[in-house]
């Protein structure tokens, strides 16, 4: 199978091509911003395989939990490309990305999700693919859910941001990896276990409804009015 991947859920945004089973994928710089580069660097990906979007078999894209405008940059990107060119697209949580991205069987992931709260979930890979866990949500860094004893491997910059977080999981969680970003490696490599849908049907993956703070709130929380 033939995949175009996009991931423009955090401020390191990536996109792949997965031609069957070998994966090339392009990190995009920031600045500029994301979407002023995702559609010229997938032209460019797809012309440097010699391949036209009429060529693949579907589009598999990051639908979050995320940064709000990366996150419906890549499901708004995807839907008019498969439109466009009668594809499915292929949705992926992408915090189960970052699962993917990491060398374990058990993952607690966890992003920041600014405003003092986090992304997480939690995901154990089994021999038919990944289960999860722990449903998507949003907390705050002391109130995440724990996962059953095990060996969890801690992934996401949560971790880095929140140090109470780390502190709250350590009798589960082990080794953190601050660094781990999703990537569109990682969605194209689940696409595969993810059926295609209906480019109308995509949406993205909100697991909080307040999506900004008041002025005085930012203050209270160290940041500017």
């Amino acid at each position: 199978m033939k995949i175009l991947a996009l991931e423009t859920s955090t401020e390191l945004a990536s996109i792949a091509l997965s031609l069957d089973g070998q994966i090339i994928q392009t990190r995009l710089s920031s600045p500029p911003a994301h979407s002023a580069t995702l559609l010229p660097e997938i032209r460019q990906l797809l012309a440097g395989q010699g391949l036209a979007l009429t060529a693949l078999d579907g589009i598999a894209c990051g639908i979050g939990p995320g940064a709000f405008t990366g996150v419906r940059l890549a499901c708004s990107v995807a839907q008019g490309l498969a439109l466009g060119t009668d594809l499915v697209v292929h949705p992926v949580c992408s915090l189960l990305a970052l699962a993917e991205a990491m060398n374990a069987r058990e993952v607690y992931c966890a992003m920041d999700a600014r405003m003092g709260e986090v992304y997480v979930a939690a995901y154990r890979r089994e021999a038919t693919g990944w289960v999860e866990v722990i449903t998507p949500c949003c907390v705050a860094p002391d109130a995440a859910p724990l996962v059953p004893e095990g060996c969890w491997l801690g992934a996401g910059n949560a971790f880095a941001a929140y140090p109470a977080l780390g502190e709250h999981l350590q009798s589960r969680v082990r080794v953190p990896d601050v660094a781990c970003v999703p990537d569109a490696a990682s969605i194209a490599r689940l696409a595969g276990q993810i059926p295609g849908v209906d480019p109308a049907l995509v949406a993205p993956l909100y697991v909080r409804d307040r999506v900004a703070q008041t002025v005085a709130e930012r203050l209270a929380n160290g940041g500017r009015a």
